[in-house]
């Protein structure tokens, strides 16, 4: 008779998982179903009240399992993002998983309290910063993982990232607009996140730490809707035909507890299989150009020493 084989699980019970994000969309279904697997969950939101209503419903909903605490944070300000992984490391002995899933995109030009462009803080400065910020601490628990939310949408960007226009002032002018000029921006924002995974996993080979970004495929959540009507139109299609934020979670959450990937890091997934992404995110070279740009964007140059 042949033997039943099941997919190895990385027990997260009693775990601690960190994750950006989890107010609404494929953050929340991610923290549902992980806090059902036993997990302690940590939710960085900025919105205090959503996210304590959240808070609350996941633990009366649990059956005397983990805990959940709220984290408040504005992935697109560092200072925020300083004050909150202050408070997780004074509140959190260890950290077994760090979910970094925030993201957004904005039509118009608008740059940080920083100076930097808005899209591209939140989705890759903002994330940066934070596993910088935790990462001594993620390797005092290992083994332990960095996952990051990519998107299939890094294969707009075509020809890389600009790092001659860090600002995408260029992409924002009326006529680059009227082409898609903030779309592409975000595809380079989701292409950073797959370099920036990459290059987190060659640099941490040895510490026990392992980093990996997914693609969730498209989702049908409130993604956009801060971007006027005709984007709401389009979301509003766009989600005939998207998966749900449950489905659009399903990898990142394999990625949370399979032992499956216990050996590899730095890659990149689709559907709970390592895939290849685009030319441009294979590029080492770009890699390790996102990496010193965002040491000097995020004023770490003296001290993240990896």
């Amino acid at each position: 008779m042949k033997k039943l084989i099941t997919a190895s699980k990385w027990d997260l019970s009693g775990k601690y998982v960190i994750i950006t994000g989890a107010t609404s969309g494929i953050g929340l279904a991610a923290a549902k179903e992980i806090a059902a697997l036993g997990a302690n969950i940590g939710i960085v939101a900025r919105n205090e009240g959503k996210a304590n209503e959240i808070a609350k419903q996941m633990k009366e909903s649990s059956d005397g399992g983990g805990t959940v605490d709220v984290f408040l944070a504005d992935m697109a300000s560092q200072q925020s993002i300083h004050r909150v992984a202050a408070e997780i490391l004074e509140r959190c002995p260890r950290i077994d998983v760090l979910a970094n899933n925030a993201g957004a995109l904005f039509e118009n030009h608008q740059l940080t309290d920083d100076g930097l462009e808005m899209t591209w803080a939140v989705n890759h400065v903002g994330p940066f910063l934070l596993t910088m910020l935790l990462l001594n601490r993620l390797k005092e628990s290992a083994p332990s993982r960095i996952i990051t939310t990519a998107s299939h949408g890094h294969k707009m960007a075509k020809k890389g990232i600009d790092f001659n226009d860090m600002e995408a002032e260029q992409l924002y002018k009326p006529l680059k607009k009227l082409m898609g000029g903030p779309t592409l921006r975000y595809g380079q924002s989701k292409l950073a996140n797959i370099l920036f995974t990459a290059e987190l996993g060659k640099r941490l080979e040895g510490t026990g730490v392992t980093s990996y970004c997914f693609d969730p495929g498209l989702v049908a959540t409130n993604f956009s809707q801060n971007n006027g009507r005709l984007a709401r139109a389009t979301m509003a299609v766009m989600k005939l035909f998207s998966r749900s934020p449950e489905q659009g979670a399903e990898t990142l959450v394999w990625l949370a507890e399979t032992d499956e990937i216990s050996n590899q890091t730095g890659q990149y997934y689709i559907d709970k299989k390592a895939e290849l992404p685009s030319e441009p995110a294979r590029d080492r070279q770009a890699a390790n150009l996102l990496w010193m740009v965002s040491k000097q964007q995020t004023q770490l140059t003296d001290t993240v020493d990896l």
